[in-house]
């Protein structure tokens, strides 16, 4: 008889109904309007941290020295709230003058508010726009020195196809960074996360927020596609009560 939580064991059996299942959203989001909303939404703090612990990864992969030209992607830029804390942090911290970064959306409503932030702040030289699926890229092999990415993986229904992409257009010695929403276990650590980071939020970025946990993979699913691109599924971790990361360097 197998112990009480072994694979293939009834009580195994009884958790695995009860994880959430993964529910997709749009891909995309259609308009102006939803755009707008997504970007008047606080992710100041989680975009600090995770430019922080981007630049973070990138120095230690060497990849940042003065002088030195630093080519990256940004997978998914939505409205480019991160390229812009990207570059700022790495002027502020004088890391690199030479970080230019390909910041790609699928979304033409996000872009369009993309732009603006990015005139805004000044970056239209080192932040370049473009419209692109992140399943299907036009660069060609090992582009790009880095190839980050903030909440992309939960959007796309076979993330798998985006991620080797993404190890496509890696150069070898760079890096590949992803951090992404971890799917709760159930429906009550949903509402317990949505109350607890939405306070202040519109009724509709409540939802928002609520479709994205649903939709994302959990640690198991994200580890076990990394595994499949060659890459140990050790380097994927928790990294708060909502997100995971993924930081590795190609080989």
């Amino acid at each position: 008889m197998l112990p009480p939580g072994s694979i293939g064991s009834p009580l195994s059996t009884h958790v695995a109904r009860k994880m959430l299942p993964r529910t997709l959203e749009p891909e995309a989001m259609d308009t102006l309007e939803e755009a707008v909303d997504y970007d008047r939404m606080d992710h100041r703090e989680v975009n600090r941290l995770f430019a922080a612990d981007a630049l973070a990864a990138l120095q230690s992969a060497k990849l940042l020295a003065a002088g030195a030209a630093c080519h990256a992607l940004d997978l998914g830029t939505g409205t480019a709230q991160i390229p812009i804390e990207l570059v700022s942090q790495a002027r502020a911290a004088r890391m690199s003058d030479g970080l230019v970064i390909a910041a790609v959306d699928l979304s033409a409503e996000m872009l369009v508010v993309a732009k603006q932030n990015v005139a805004a702040a000044g970056m239209a030289d080192v932040v370049r726009l473009e419209r692109l699926d992140a399943k299907m890229l036009p660069y060609p092999d090992e582009r790009f020195q880095a190839v980050l990415s903030n909440s992309i993986v939960h959007h796309i229904p076979a993330p798998e196809e985006a991620l080797a992409e993404a190890v496509r257009v890696t150069a070898p010695g760079g890096l590949l960074f992803f951090r992404d929403l971890l799917r709760p276990a159930d429906d009550s650590e949903v509402e317990r996360l949505v109350e607890l980071y939405t306070v202040g939020a519109s009724a509709d970025q409540k939802q928002l927020f609520r479709q994205s946990l649903h939709a994302a993979l959990n640690l198991a699913e994200i580890r076990s596609i990394v595994a499949g691109l060659g890459f140990n599924p050790a380097d994927v971790q928790a990294t708060s009560d909502r997100h995971w990361t993924w930081s590795s360097v190609k080989r």
